[in-house]
Order: C-alpha cells, then structure tokens, then sequence
C-alpha cells in the first residue's frame, strides 16, 4: 500500500514535501511494487483467475498485480488516482496495437472506480484493494468509499480482497517504519505509524456491507540489492512523506539507511522477513 503499501488518500498536516513523482513512481514500479507478489499469487491461486474472471483493481498502482491477472486469462481494469504510476500501467498492460506485450481487453482508469463502468460493461467478477492497510493510523479512512463506489459494479456474492499488514513481531519492516512516526510526530496528523490489529480488515468489510468469506496469511519478505535500493524503494511508498514535510529529506534517508543498517547481511543486501494478511469478503 495510491502510494504503495499504504494509501495515498490519507492526509498529512502541515505543508507537502517537494518530491520527484516520476522518480517515485519509478522506483515504486522497479523497486518495491515487487514485494507483494507472492499475496498477489496466493490469491489468484485461491480464487482460480482465469479466462472467466473480470477483475477490477483499486490502487492499481503500476499494473503488476494486473499484469499477473491477465497473464492468467483474465480481463482486467486498473483504477488509480496517481498520473505517474497510470503511466507506467498504461506502458505494461496498453504499449502499441501491434505490440505482443498488448493485452487485449485491458483498461487503465484514473480516478475512481465509478469511472470504470459504461452502460455496456460487463459486471466485474472480482475486486481487489491490494495495498495493505494497517500501517498507519487512519490509512483505512478512504478504502470504505472507493469499496462503496465499485461493489455496485460486481455480480452478486463476487469476490472483494483486501489486504493488510501482519502482526509486527511478524513484520521486520515494522521497526523501519518507526522511523518515519517518530520524525513526523510534530505533526501529530494521522500518518503516525501503529500496529496492526487482529481485525482490521473484518471492520473495513463490515462498514462496507461485506461477508467475510475466509482470510489468509503470506510470507512477503522485503530484499532489496543494495542498502540505496532499500532507502528509495521504502521512499517510494509514501508512508515517510509526513517525516519529510516535518524535517526534510535529507535527514529522513539518512536516518531511515542508518535503521537499516541492522537487516543489512554480509554480501551488502538487505533483508526483511514480513507477513500479509488478506481477507475474501463478499458481496450481498
């Protein structure tokens, strides 16, 4: 968890840092958007995507989840509210006509999930919010609209994923993500780090009117080539943009490489051990 591992609709205090948002995206694309494949398999594996299924993915991001889905035989629609991360969707899922890589049927949305129907469109069979919440205070705040919004658009009992972060003694990142509550605390906005709870994601589905239909746990380890790969990677998801409007950018990556000095191992790389949950609600 739209940034990332967290949400981008989330509201900061204060004034917004200047970032670079194509270098962001890109790192996000290049970098971190990579970690959470192994939720993105488990469900399509539990699920059973296919040529029958119709996704349609909230916070899309890049398009790697998507890419995955179609890869698979499914047709499936992107919706997200980050130019710069639509691009680089736009170039993985829609290049050229004559492109191979084209996959047919595929659509990218900027904006949100009501603009993904048409009067012709047929009712999607799945939905996914794959950017995991439970890692900020608030971070579950705009996920009950964007839900509101695409449940009218599905069959009835379809599938609606939802994902977020795992307990934190199960979640090495957690004491990096620290970092950014403690720098951003003069702030005292709603981008403070906490822990996840048990039922974070049965309590988004029932203010959104969803049965829960079975949840799941999965190993997504964090490892990145390089203690630099590791600082951008991490920039990249949004959840430190509250420490660099309090102090400044330069403080935040130095202080975020020296909190990862302690994953770092002997041939330099950096290593994470993490858990996801995710949870299969359904619609009425």
């Amino acid at each position: 968890m739209t940034p990332t591992l967290v949400r981008q609709h989330v509201r900061h205090a204060g004034p917004v840092a200047r970032v670079d948002l194509r270098a962001r995206a890109r790192d996000w694309s290049e970098i971190q958007e990579r970690m959470l494949v192994p939720l993105y398999e488990a469900v399509y594996e539990r699920l059973e995507v296919g040529s029958g299924t119709r996704l349609l993915a909230l916070g899309c991001g890049s398009g790697l989840a998507l890419l995955m889905a179609a890869s698979r035989g499914a047709a499936v629609t992107g919706v997200d509210s980050c130019p710069e991360r639509l691009a680089l969707a736009r170039q993985r899922l829609l290049p050229e006509p004559w492109d191979p890589r084209a996959r047919k049927g595929a659509r990218i949305v900027d904006g949100s999930p009501g603009d993904a129907a048409g009067a012709e469109t047929p009712a999607y069979t799945m939905v996914t919010a794959f950017e995991p919440i439970g890692c900020l205070a608030g971070d579950s705040e705009g996920l009950g609209e964007l839900l509101a919004a695409a449940t009218p658009l599905t069959g009835r009992g379809a599938p609606v994923v939802l994902a977020g972060w795992g307990p934190p003694e199960r979640c090495a990142t957690s004491s990096v993500l620290r970092v950014a509550t403690r720098l951003a605390d003069p702030l005292h906005g709603a981008g403070s780090w906490r822990a996840a709870l048990r039922d974070d994601l049965e309590e988004v589905a029932r203010r959104a009117g969803l049965r829960p239909d079975g949840s799941g746990r999965v190993s997504c380890p964090f490892g990145y080539a390089d203690l630099d790969s590791a600082v951008r990677g991490l920039l990249s998801t949004g959840l430190f943009d509250a420490a660099i409007a309090a102090t400044d950018a330069n403080q935040v990556e130095k202080e975020l490489a020296e909190a990862l000095h302690a994953h770092r191992r002997p041939d330099a790389t950096v290593w994470m051990p993490n858990v996801f949950r995710y949870l299969i609600a359904r619609t009425a």
